[in-house]
């Protein structure tokens, strides 16, 4: 017989233990039932509250208002896009978080007000940025260093290879349909992989009314809508190469771009969230992200380098010189993580309101254009899946990064990361926009004048 405790205790009567009083009962629903993470009956006076204003005619765009304002739809549209059958599971909650908002747009069924406090709010504070740096400086500060120098070193081999066999398919699938290889390359395939909207489609545009004697206008037109395209395809592919990851683990290092061997001898210099980080620690996090985004933008106006890129390549180096101590570093990850939990949806919902044209996207999708874009993208993400495999990276991970130099900029790698459950990775995913879109536009329109015009 066993003489443990549980031997001797005595089973409660179900019919007799005492029913859950009003205020648990309250305390369950605010608990465990969510709308992404706002408890249900915060969500439904969010609502609430906001059509009382729109009736009102006037939303404030001041932040306090805004926070409820893309918390409500951005995690409203993200949760629709998580319960959604099949596609679910593939990215399609980031994909609902972006266009789903794009289109209430443009077929009136977002009121005015909404859209106006929107867009003011989130061109007038580029919030974008506060997202991108606080999650950048965090997924750093969170690395090994030797994983982080391993990872920064191979990177860009498989991004280059990637690169090329993405356009040599789709110039060779453009042609079998009859396209015009100019077209092909200038019109469709370089904008995928220009960098995305600002870094990418509207210098684009700029060198291409110069060189072509074209309206720049008329040029967005054409180059915007592959962008879009090109991103959305990223996002559906790196839905899918997560649920790869679920299905053969030994594929993918989730988040992590180097085996662990490569860290066996430093994981004690990994920074772990404890569940008890100190407030102060959380606040110099933060502040430590926007001094170095603030460096970046200096950079930017000393020589040119876009300022997430800059600020990327400080805090490598921070990190790799030990500038920041455990405590600070332990801050940089929970601010890291609430970004990522927290403000992701709400994000994609402002730029699907803002900035993304929903009917520039349909009017793009021909058949054509819609297999040379998948196509392009498919064989980039494919060529950088096997070659990160055979230099020893995970391969679903490095596919991932290769994902996002056919992604929107940093709104594109936002949705990329987040359909692909690999937020940790948004410092490789920079390198890929800014860095690799940087070089493809800047060779690209130097042939264009040089031999072409």
């Amino acid at each position: 017989m066993s003489t443990t405790d549980d031997s001797f205790s005595v089973p409660q009567d179900p019919i007799n233990m005492p029913c859950p009083g009003l205020k648990e009962r309250w305390w369950h629903i605010m608990d465990t039932w969510k709308v992404g993470i706002i408890p249900l009956p915060l969500f439904l006076l969010a609502g609430v509250l906001i059509a009382i204003d729109c009736l009102g005619g006037k939303l404030p765009a001041d932040i306090v208002v805004m926070v409820a304002t893309l918390a409500f739809f951005g995690f409203a549209c993200g949760e629709f896009g998580k319960r959604l059958p099949v596609v679910g599971k593939l990215g399609a909650a980031a994909i609902c978080a972006t266009f789903i908002p794009s289109a209430m747009v443009y077929y009136g069924l977002l009121p005015d007000v909404v859209v106006e406090s929107t867009t003011k709010f989130y061109k007038s504070t580029n919030i974008l940025y506060l997202y991108i740096c606080c999650i950048i400086v965090g997924s750093i500060m969170s690395m090994n260093r030797t994983v982080l120098i391993q990872g920064f070193l191979r990177i860009f081999f498989p991004m280059l290879c990637g690169e090329i066999v993405g356009m040599i398919v789709g110039m060779g699938v453009g042609l079998a349909l009859g396209m015009e290889p100019f077209q092909i390359f200038f019109f469709i395939i370089l904008p995928i992989i220009a960098g995305g909207v600002g870094e990418g489609a509207i210098p684009l545009s700029i060198g291409y009314a110069t060189l072509l004697h074209m309206d720049q206008g008329v040029a967005l037109g054409r180059v915007l809508p592959m962008v879009m395209l090109g991103g959305l395809t990223a996002i559906i592919i790196s839905g899918c190469l997560n649920q790869l990851g679920k299905r053969y683990p030994h594929l993918t290092g989730e988040g992590q771009l180097m085996p662990n061997r490569a860290n066996a001898d430093t994981t004690s210099s990994q920074p772990v969230v404890s569940g008890k980080t100190d407030v102060t620690a959380i606040a110099s996090g933060a502040l430590l992200a926007v001094l170095l985004y603030m460096i970046g933008m200096l950079g930017h106006k000393l020589i040119g380098l876009p300022a997430p890129v800059g600020m990327l390549f400080i805090a490598v180096l921070v990190k790799l010189c030990n500038g920041a101590s455990p405590r600070l570093l332990e801050g940089s990850q929970v601010v890291y993580r609430f970004f990522q939990t927290s403000v992701t949806y709400p994000i994609l919902f402002a730029v699907g309101v803002a900035i993304t044209p929903w009917q520039e996207l349909v009017n793009a999708f021909t058949i054509s254009n819609l297999l040379v874009i998948v196509s392009t993208v498919s064989a980039l993400v494919a060529t950088g899946f096997f070659v990160g495999k055979k230099i020893g990276m995970h391969p679903i991970d490095v596919a991932i990064v290769s994902c996002c130099q056919s992604g929107q900029g940093g709104t594109g790698d936002v949705a990329i990361l987040t359909a692909g459950n690999r937020m940790s990775l948004m410092p490789f995913a920079q390198i890929a926009t800014r860095i690799g879109g940087a070089i493809n536009v800047s060779v690209s329109l130097l042939i264009l004048g040089n031999f072409f015009v």
